[in-house]
């Protein structure tokens, strides 16, 4: 992603913008690292390498968590919808939107 991420001129953006703005960005790269591994797990006939591939794939969910932890904590709304969807049973779409109505203006 690079500079890119960026839709409005970087100088004229708050640092609490750009700190977002990257850990939105390594949210996205960690997504991305974790599906790499999952496919190439997927197909390893290779034990071992198979190992390997799941214990980085781990560690690729940590970092995960981590900028997706760090994100709820600049965007407390955010937080309370993910609230009112993860780990509950029933309706994920149902709780979504219970979530979404319920969550508290910015």
């Amino acid at each position: 992603m690079g500079f890119d991420q960026y839709h409005e001129p970087a100088n004229e953006l708050p640092e609490k913008t750009r700190t977002f703005a990257r850990m939105i960005a390594s949210l996205g790269e960690e997504a991305e690292a974790i599906n790499w591994y999952e496919q190439r797990i997927a197909i390893e006939r290779n034990r071992t390498a198979k190992a390997i591939m799941k214990d980085a794939q781990k560690e690729e969910f940590k970092h995960f968590g981590m900028d997706l932890e760090f994100l709820l904590r600049m965007k407390p709304v955010w937080k309370d919808i993910l609230q009112g969807i993860l780990f509950k049973e029933g309706s994920i779409v149902d709780h979504a939107d219970d979530a979404e109505e319920n969550a508290p203006d910015e």
